[in-house]
C-alpha cells in the first residue's frame, strides 16, 4: 500500500441501550463515537496503514472529543473542517435473542450536511494519497450532500487517486427525499475503481435482479457491474447468516475482471456488537488489496470477523491480532 487513505463522511455520536435493552428502558445510554468513513480510517490506523479523515466537526466539547476519537487510534485529522453546529447523532437498541437491533438517526441539519463543497480544498487535501474512501451514506443525506461526494470524487479522479465507495444503503435516510435512489448511487459509482457491495446493491443499481445464494451466482452479479460501470476494477463483499444475537456464519468475496477469491464461512460467536464490522471489512480489503484477491478477501474477513468482539464503531484490532486470527474461538493468549 502507497499512499495515505483518506476516508470522507460524517462522523457521529452514537447513544446505545446499554445491555441489549431497549432504548429508554434504563436511565443511561452508553455513547461511542462512529460514522462508516471515520470506522475505516481507525480499522486501518490501528493496523499501520496511513489513514486520514476528512469531515467537518462542530467547534466546541462535542466535536473535539470526536476528534480524539480518531486522532487517539493514529488517524491523521489535519484535514478536518471546523464549523458552528451540531454533530449528528443515531440511537441504537442492540440485539436480543430474535430481537433484531434498531437505529434511530437524529441528524438533519449537522455541521456536516450544511458544510458547502468549496470548504473542502480536494487538490491539497488529496495531495500525496493513494486511496479516497466514502460511501452511499453521504449521498442519503440530501441533496446537498449528494453534490459533496460527487465533487470528492470527481477531485480523485483528476489527481489520479484510486476510489473506494461502499453502497452501505440507508433506507431510512433515501426515504426523506429521494424515491428512487438508484440514478445517484450509479453516478457515484460511475466514477469508482473499488465497490464495496453484495449482490443486492449490484441488484438496485442495475436495476435487475441477481441471486447470491452460490458462488456462482455472486460471480455473475460482479460480472454485470463490471460489464456496466468501465472504471470499476475490483468488488468486495461478505455474506452474512444471521443464527441467533449472538451467532453468525460469515464468509468474504473479492472479484475482479479476471479474477474471484471467496473464503471459507466461520462462525463468529459471542458477538459483543455487530456495528462497524462492514468497515472493518473495508480496511482490510484496502490494506492489502493489491496483494490480490485472495490476500484482500481473508484479511477482510478477518477483521469484520474481529470487529465483533469490540464494543462501539471503531476496531481495535492490532497487526498482532490480525497473525493471531484462525477464525476460531482463541485461548487467552500470554
Amino acid at each position: 500500500m502507497t499512499g495515505t487513505i483518506v476516508c470522507f463522511g460524517e462522523m457521529l455520536l452514537r447513544l446505545a441501550a446499554p445491555d441489549r435493552g431497549h432504548l429508554f428502558q434504563d436511565a443511561r445510554l452508553d455513547a461511542h463515537f462512529g460514522g462508516a468513513e471515520a470506522n475505516v480510517a481507525v480499522a486501518l490506523a490501528r493496523i499501520d496503514v496511513p489513514a486520514a479523515v476528512v469531515t467537518t466537526l462542530p467547534h466546541g466539547l462535542i466535536g473535539n472529543a470526536a476528534l480524539d476519537s480518531v486522532r487517539a487510534a493514529g488517524v491523521d485529522v489535519s484535514r478536518v473542517v471546523r464549523a458552528d453546529g451540531r454533530l449528528g447523532l443515531y440511537f441504537l437498541s442492540p440485539p436480543s435473542g430474535s430481537r433484531g437491533a434498531q437505529i434511530v438517526y437524529d441528524r438533519l441539519d449537522s455541521s456536516f450536511a450544511a458544510t458547502p463543497s468549496s470548504a473542502y480544498d480536494w487538490p491539497a487535501m488529496l495531495d500525496g494519497v493513494g486511496w479516497l474512501h466514502l460511501s452511499g451514506i453521504i449521498p442519503a443525506i440530501g441533496p446537498g450532500a449528494t453534490q459533496l461526494s460527487l465533487d470528492a470524487i470527481a477531485a480523485a479522479r483528476a489527481a489520479g487517486v484510486r476510489v473506494s465507495f461502499d453502497g452501505n444503503f440507508r433506507a431510512s435516510m433515501w426515504a426523506r427525499w429521494c424515491a428512487d435512489p438508484q440514478g445517484v448511487l450509479v453516478d457515484h459509482v460511475d466514477g469508482a475503481d473499488l465497490l464495496f457491495g453484495s449482490h443486492r446493491d449490484i441488484s438496485l443499481l442495475l436495476g435487475e435482479d441477481h441471486a447470491g445464494d452460490t458462488p456462482d451466482a455472486r460471480r455473475r452479479a460482479c460480472e454485470a457491474a463490471f460489464a456496466r460501470f468501465p472504471t470499476l476494477a475490483c468488488i468486495a463483499s461478505t455474506a452474512r447468516r444471521v443464527i441467533d444475537a449472538d451467532t453468525h456464519a460469515l464468509s468474504a468475496r473479492v472479484d475482479r475482471r479476471d479474477d474471484a477469491f471467496e473464503t471459507e464461512t466461520i462462525l463468529v460467536t459471542q458477538i459483543v456488537d455487530r456495528i462497524g464490522t462492514g468497515d472493518a471489512f473495508a480496511a482490510g480489503v484496502l490494506s492489502c488489496l493489491d496483494d490480490g484477491c485472495e490476500a484482500a478477501a481473508r484479511r477482510g474477513l478477518a477483521l469484520a470477523a474481529l470487529k465483533h468482539g469490540t464494543a462501539g464503531d471503531h476496531s481495535r484490532t492490532t497487526l498482532t491480532d490480525l497473525a493471531d486470527f484462525t477464525g476460531a474461538p482463541a485461548d487467552v493468549r500470554r
